[in-house]
């Protein structure tokens, strides 16, 4: 399992998103830049951002937020 904390890129923003895979971890990033926080454009910046800071969830922390 994968994850991406919002406040490492968007401090303030409390959101945790976990997926299976990077790349949806990237994809449901994406996709709450451009719903919740009203981004218009995702640069490839942005993307690669993202992707830097996509962690692995530990074992007995698996239950949380997605």
């Amino acid at each position: 399992m994968k994850q991406f904390d919002c406040a490492t890129l968007v401090p303030g923003v409390d959101q945790i998103i976990r997926a299976h895979t990077e790349a949806n971890v990237v994809a449901r990033a994406v996709d709450y830049l451009k719903t919740v926080l009203g981004e218009d454009g995702i640069r490839p910046t942005l993307v690669e951002e993202i992707r830097t800071r996509i962690t692995d969830v530990p074992s007995a922390d698996r239950s949380g937020r997605s």
